[in-house]
């Protein structure tokens, strides 16, 4: 069966986890809103017009009569199919929750720039996201990357990964919120790859595996702009 990605057209957004999951299994699906027509079916589901499971927003995943929403819960869904997370449940129960944990650590990032709401444009807002970002950058950031870094470090004999012995969903996603965290703050991470070595080795690898380097390099793999979760504002980017 072919999997079925909903997630609006033109950013990478929260939809990217999840294209990031299929590309590296190879999995056969479709970008729906992507495609001619695929906003009017995405918007169909969202308005209660395709059964009574309506998700509340985008991405969600059709498989089959399945419609799954919310990143973690497709990544929970797709990664024993996929192969993306070990066998055992103790470990599937982690990557889940290492996850959830990216789903905060987004949260905050996305806040950085719409501090007071998203009902409001960044420009209305800027005073304020200049106050939220610092405090971010000083404190929140770097707690999530030590926790992720001593997650990798205490992952003992294994090849680099957070979960088990070779990379999985979590690893993707997690090379996704530092790839986004260097296009919106590029001072604030240059020196990353000595403050989070482990994170910095994993991110390389990702790179580097077989078909996803063949998917960065695509036109599948939308760039990060002013309209998605991370956004580069040069005012925000300050050295900590």
């Amino acid at each position: 069966m072919t999997y079925e990605l909903y997630y609006w057209d033109g950013i990478p957004g929260r939809g990217e986890f999840v294209r990031l999951a299929l590309e590296d299994a190879g999995a056969e699906y479709r970008d729906v809103a992507r495609e001619p027509g695929g906003m009017g079916e995405m918007m169909a589901f969202l308005n209660g017009k395709r059964g009574p499971h309506v998700p509340f927003a985008p991405p969600f995943l059709k498989d089959d009569d399945l419609v799954i929403s919310h990143v973690a819960n497709i990544l929970r869904y797709l990664g024993p199919k996929l192969g993306l997370v070990p066998a055992d449940k103790a470990s599937r129960f982690f990557a889940h929750g290492l996850q959830l944990t990216l789903t905060d650590f987004l949260t905050e990032i996305h806040d950085t720039h719409h501090p007071l709401g998203v009902d409001a444009y960044y420009e209305d807002q800027k005073v304020e996201a200049q106050g939220r970002t610092a405090r971010f950058l000083s404190s929140r950031l770097p707690k999530f990357l030590d926790y992720f870094e001593t997650v990798l470090s205490a992952n003992h004999g294994k090849e680099g990964n957070l979960v088990g012995g070779q990379i999985g969903y979590i690893d993707l996603s997690l090379f996704q919120v530092i790839e986004g965290l260097q296009y919106a703050f590029p001072s604030a991470m240059r020196d990353s790859g000595n403050r989070w070595p482990g994170i910095t080795a994993l991110q390389a690898r990702v790179k580097e595996r077989p078909r996803l380097r063949g998917y960065l390099s695509s036109q599948r793999r939308l760039p990060f702009n002013e309209s998605g979760i991370f956004r580069h504002y040069p005012e925000l980017d300050v050295e900590v």
